[in-house]
């Protein structure tokens, strides 16, 4: 089944929604052809930022330094249910556009989301400064990336008019306000990191019927804040 998926690579709820997903597809027994498509949350961040990612997060959504700091935790407690060991303290955020470029690079040799769980891995676990040319280095040559063609990559403009158009899309065409976002076989979307039995039951009905389903927004991240609210059972 295809699905498409808008993310970032410093939105732990796009990590966790792949999880979920994945586990999802293994229990209902579906097989996946995933489509990844970028989204930056801040397009204009500097590949590193000066300070910690608790602070930085405190100043964007206009919180106190604890509420921020509590919020990671919640977060890293949602992580941990899904495998994740999200080092939220060490988080080193920054620019994601050429790490986007490179995924754009990745998914054309089959290795999509090879790249996606090499950069939500040395974002969240490692705590690699995800802008940074070294840690895109290091994550490409992980996955079996040519280290010319990252250089190539790194060097130009190539791919940043799919990562241009992948946003494009999300917002004129979808009304993406956040993600992670999901399309499943082209016609029935998904907001958020949904529990693992809404996905469930959104690829049993893809595969059944071609109705939509009436979905509650999850937990997801935006340009303003993320927000870790779950639906209700």
């Amino acid at each position: 089944m295809r699905v498409d998926i808008w993310s970032d690579i410093v939105c732990p709820f796009c990590y966790i929604g792949k999880k979920r997903l994945e586990a999802a597809a293994e229990e209902a027994g579906v097989e996946l052809e995933v489509h990844w498509h970028s989204f930056e949350l801040d397009p204009d961040a500097p590949p590193r930022q000066e300070v910690s990612n608790s602070e930085r997060l405190a100043q964007k959504y206009g919180r106190s330094l604890a509420e921020v700091e509590d919020m990671q935790r919640n977060i890293a407690e949602m992580a941990k249910a899904e495998g994740i060991d999200f080092q939220w303290e060490n988080a080193n955020s920054g620019n994601t556009f050429n790490a986007h470029r490179l995924v754009h690079l990745a998914q054309s040799k089959g290795l999509g989301s090879e790249a996606k769980e090499a950069f939500f891995y040395s974002y969240m676990t490692q705590g690699l400064a995800i802008g940074e040319r070294e840690t895109l280095e290091d994550v490409a040559s992980r996955i079996g990336l040519n280290p010319v063609e990252v250089d190539d990559v790194l060097d130009s403009d190539e791919y940043a008019d799919f990562v241009k158009f992948d946003q494009e899309v999300a917002r004129e065409q979808l009304n993406v306000t956040g993600v992670p976002f999901f399309v499943f076989d082209q016609r029935i979307a998904l907001a958020g990191a949904q529990p693992r039995e809404v996905f469930v039951q959104v690829l049993q009905k893809a595969l059944e019927t071609a109705s939509e389903l009436e979905l509650e927004d999850a937990a997801s991240c935006d340009a303003e804040q993320c927000d870790v609210s779950e639906p209700k059972a």
